[in-house]
């Protein structure tokens, strides 16, 4: 363990004893000015852990969310009635003193043209509609530390590279934080993961009923896809997402969600036939190709409280669409479907354990001497305790142990500890 680690480390442990003072300072309720047109919240997140030499838990930022240390503001103002400027402020760094970034995580308006329909239109750089985990980012919401595989795991796909044949991509399984690839931009670069949990989307949505009610529908149209959020440019898309939520029975929440978009960036140059005949190539865009090198996405969510008892299941299947260059040509789509499933239990007041198991699997492709799946398969098992030491303080521990087929590091278990004092 590096001296800052050892440092940082000690320092977070120091702030234990302090940190449920500072906490009982922090309003107990979200602050309000401006006669209530103006609402402020804010968060800050510690979290440390050994270092992540599988890089099990990068994230699209390339840092590990098992040593993340986040400072969020988000403000409402509601200039009239039914408009609101909602905007989230993010600097994220890590406790093993990588640089820090600093975004505009959130920042949309809200119009809600009818006070008593349930209906309100959001556009700008606006949070997701596809899927569940997206909507639950929040550490306040959350009793492990770390993420869903499907939400957070780095693939070997790439918006601005692609591989020249299936050997190629067979050859990068597992190397999800440092792909490279001959057609595209050169060098090692992360890979995507099959979506996001770390980075909204700019475009407009609609949605329909309320988180809290019976019947829940939204769909909206970004400019990135879900694994690669961003603008057209450099981040593919349009692309068109909807979810569905019912509440059948109390305590039991269903939902399902699609999204189609556009994956590789526009600027992306790939070789196709100069002729009918096969005969020669030329290169020309992805965007201007008559193929669909599309990423879609299906997904399916399931949550039900009972009493202390809270369970929660969800799958994410994705499929992209590759060009079809070299031989032996990677022909078919490639797919991959993520599965959670997590339940959580409060054993004393302010206190709840938790644990959740994920499966991250890969289809097929046909090499030129084996058959394999396109990346490497991965299995995540971690379990935890929160203690909410006061209505702002919550801090976590936890053990997370991942396994997968290929790598390195094939195995790692890691303990982490993370405190957040959110208002």
């Amino acid at each position: 363990m590096s001296l800052i680690r050892r440092l940082g480390g000690l320092a977070l442990l120091g702030l234990l004893p302090a940190a449920p003072v500072c906490a009982q300072l922090l309003p107990q309720e979200t602050v309000s000015l401006a006669g209530g047109r103006l609402t402020l919240g804010g968060e800050v997140t510690a979290t440390v852990a050994p270092d992540d030499e599988g890089t099990f838990n990068y994230t699209d930022y390339e840092r590990s969310a098992l040593q993340l240390l986040r400072l969020g503001v988000t403000a409402s103002f509601r200039p009239v009635e039914r408009i609101a400027l909602v905007t989230e402020l993010r600097a994220e760094g890590d406790t093993s003193g990588g640089p820090w970034t600093a975004t505009p995580f959130a920042a949309y308006v809200r119009v809600r043209p009818w006070k008593d329909r349930p209906f309100d239109i959001q556009a700008g750089r606006i949070p997701p509609v596809f899927g569940a985990a997206g909507r639950r980012i929040y550490a306040n919401d959350n009793v492990l530390i770390g993420y869903p595989l499907a939400w957070q795991y780095l693939t070997v796909l790439r918006t601005d590279a692609v591989p020249s044949s299936a050997d190629e991509l067979i050859y990068a399984r597992s190397a999800g934080w440092r792909a490279s690839y001959s057609v595209g931009t050169p060098g090692y670069a992360r890979g995507v993961p099959l979506t996001t949990a770390f980075r909204y989307d700019t475009g407009v949505q609609a949605r329909v009923g309320g988180e809290h009610q019976r019947v829940f529908v939204a769909a909206a149209v970004t400019a990135g896809t879900l694994s690669s959020p961003g603008a057209r440019t450099t981040n593919g898309g349009p692309q068109v997402s909807m979810r569905l939520a019912v509440r059948p029975a109390t305590g039991l929440i269903l939902g399902g969600s699609f999204a189609d978009g556009r994956f590789f960036a526009d600027n992306l140059a790939v070789p196709v036939p100069a002729s009918s005949s096969g005969s020669g190539y030329t290169y020309t865009t992805a965007s201007a190709t008559t193929g669909r090198y599309h990423q879609q996405t299906w997904g399916a969510d399931a949550e039900y409280s009972l009493g202390h008892f809270l369970a929660r299941a969800e799958m994410v299947a994705a499929r992209w669409r590759l060009p079809a260059i070299g031989t032996p040509s990677i022909e078919e789509p490639l797919r991959s479907t993520g599965v959670s499933v997590e339940g959580r239990y409060r054993i004393a007041p302010g206190v709840t354990a938790a644990a959740r198991v994920d499966r991250l699997s890969f289809s097929q492709v046909r090499g030129s001497y084996q058959t394999l799946p396109w990346d490497a398969p991965v299995t995540r098992v971690e379990g935890g305790v929160a203690w909410s030491a006061t209505r702002n303080l919550i801090v976590r521990g936890t053990v997370q142990h991942n396994d997968r087929s290929r790598g390195t590091v094939r195995s790692s278990t890691l303990p982490a500890l993370q405190v957040t004092v959110w208002f």
